[in-house]
């Protein structure tokens, strides 16, 4: 490892909070809209809880270690199905299938994204009035519009989530701080789009932090994701650098 990378370790190291005791628990939602994992981290103080929504192969093993890393590091963390009740695709033609399902009925998504945010709410050990979405891919796009409504949310972070909308964020309408990780040689999210996502934002008086990573792909927070795209002959690779600094990124926009 060059040195850089050692004293980017040691700083991360250092500024991290310590690993907690995570305790993980299924969580049926009401009204049979699905299921959620749940993962509490053990603290006596009440701190944020974040909500993760998954990329559009659903809520698979990648999605649940992301919250998992969040409860590690003393996050309550709810990693909600926004396909309902447990498809996850090994395909892409079966995750864009299951993906257009879910647009098509945004009041369901709607609901399983509250009904997982009163969950996480009402652990002992999350303040409510500080509760964090955060997304990938798919996910970052379900985020993003929950933003756009106006969710009582302390912030929402999409990472290589698509940035347009059909509805975009008007003056005053966004509640949440938002953070963006893209990949700026991903063609899922031209820099066109980039671009008019930050007029958007700006024209919405909204807290934005953005972070173009130069000659990186789709779903570079995924450590699957080369093997992936190399299966698929899709644009997606993962990038450790890339990985590394929004992920930390991340845990300075929560603190």
């Amino acid at each position: 490892m060059k040195l850089a990378h050692w004293i980017a370790a040691l700083c991360l190291l250092i500024s991290a909070p310590s690993l907690a005791a995570v305790k993980e628990r299924q969580v049926a939602l009401p009204d049979n809209l699905g299921t959620a994992v749940l993962y509490s981290a053990k603290g006596k103080k009440a701190g944020p809880g974040v909500i993760v929504v998954h990329e559009w192969w659903g809520l698979n093993d990648y999605a649940r270690d992301r919250a998992r890393q969040l409860a590690e590091a003393g996050y309550s963390a709810i990693a909600v199905d926004m396909y309902g009740h447990g498809k996850v695709a090994n395909h892409p033609k079966d995750a864009n299938a299951f993906m257009e399902a879910a647009f098509a009925e945004p009041e369901k998504m709607n609901a399983r994204f509250d009904a997982a945010r009163a969950v996480l709410a009402a652990e002992k050990n999350v303040d409510s009035g500080r509760i964090y979405a955060v997304g990938y891919c798919f996910g970052g796009a379900v985020v993003l519009n929950q933003a756009r409504m106006g969710a009582d949310l302390a912030g929402v972070a999409s990472f290589h989530g698509s940035l347009g909308s059909k509805k975009p964020a008007t003056e005053g309408s966004v509640k949440a701080r938002v953070l963006v990780a893209t990949g700026g040689a991903d063609p899922m999210v031209p820099a066109q789009q980039v671009g008019q996502f930050v007029t958007e934002m700006s024209s919405a008086g909204v807290d934005l932090q953005l972070f173009s990573f130069p000659n990186v792909l789709h779903g570079f927070t995924n450590p699957d994701a080369t093997e992936v795209g190399k299966q698929f002959d899709m644009p997606l690779a993962y990038d450790e650098a890339a990985d590394r600094t929004s992920w930390q990124a991340l845990m300075e926009f929560i603190r």
